[in-house]
């Protein structure tokens, strides 16, 4: 890595031999922790995430997720600014130096709506399924899958540039299930690495013998176009009631009525939300869908939260 780091006084750190200084506490998780840093020289902003490694495999969890942001260099995927592995009180933290998205995620942009009445327009909608569609492609054509695709996960800049973030789920897409050990192996890594409510419902029960492949992102594509159409994610609800997700995404997702989107993004939006994956679209089909609804769509002016 080559990565040097010292902990200054006046709250500042040096990360790759240059320096930060701590601005505030953003975010805080089970296992890692994100802190807004402004850079000296530069004066821009920065997201530290500190992930806390407490065994040798969430180390390699975490050298997985820093080697996913190298092999990516696309306006859809968030870039890694530096990193560094650092041990301090005989404690190791994997430390991931990111771009700051002042907007936040498209979740937060949602509830900004949700909080106000209002809905998100379809042509912000396309906009930003487009821009999603985009990272994701380049990530499934590099043999990929993100596994953890949900509003949270996706950061939106000053111009509703959408980027893919948080890699730390992603690992090659074609996954051959080979007998039953195997199955309860990816089942149980699903269970702890893929969001309930956003999961695709072959990782809930993992058959024996299958393949699992880059459709299980189709899936959770579909769960966030929901949550801009309706500003909550299909399976939200269910979750939060106790109710059984695992029941729940065995059956086709109903479309509330009346909705006021078009008849396509309501039919490019059902053809996701498919529960055998076979049947699911690659990434490549929805973004063209996605362009030839933008071309019809109204050139409405596109309100920004």
């Amino acid at each position: 890595m080559g990565q040097t780091l010292c902990i200054c006084s006046r709250g500042s750190l040096t990360i790759d031999n240059k320096r930060y200084y701590f601005i505030q506490k953003l975010d805080e998780g089970g296992f890692s922790y994100v802190d807004l840093l402004e850079g000296v020289q530069d004066g821009r902003f920065y997201a530290l995430k500190r992930i806390l490694c407490h065994d040798r495999e969430a180390r390699q969890e975490a050298q997985t997720e820093v080697e996913m942001h190298q092999l990516f260099s696309h306006p859809n995927i968030l870039s890694l600014t530096a990193h560094t592995f650092v041990d301090r009180n005989g404690k190791s933290e994997a430390w991931l130096l990111l771009p700051y998205i002042s907007k936040g995620s498209l979740w937060s942009v949602l509830e900004k709506l949700r909080d106000k009445g209002s809905s998100m327009p379809e042509r912000r909608i396309l906009h930003i399924l487009h821009g999603i569609c985009s990272g994701l492609k380049t990530i499934h054509e590099r043999g990929y899958a993100h596994r953890d695709l949900k509003p949270t996960n996706v950061l939106l800049d000053e111009d509703d540039r959408p980027l893919l973030m948080d890699l730390g789920s992603m690992n090659k897409a074609r996954i051959e299930v080979r007998g039953s050990r195997e199955a309860m192996t990816v089942q149980d890594w699903a269970a702890q690495r893929c969001t309930i409510s956003y999961r695709a419902p072959e990782l809930f029960n993992v058959e024996s013998h299958c393949i699992i492949d880059a459709r299980t992102d189709i899936w959770s594509l579909g769960c966030v176009v929901y949550s801009m159409m309706f500003l909550e994610g299909p399976f939200d609800m269910v979750f939060q009631k106790g109710d059984s997700v695992a029941l729940a995404v065995q059956n086709s997702v109903v479309i509330p009525q009346p909705c006021s989107y078009s008849e396509g993004l309501q039919s490019l939006l059902s053809s996701m939300m498919v529960s055998n994956p076979q049947e699911r679209p690659a990434v490549g089909w929805v973004l063209d869908q996605v362009q030839d609804l933008r071309t019809r769509s109204p050139n409405t002016h596109t309100h920004m939260v």
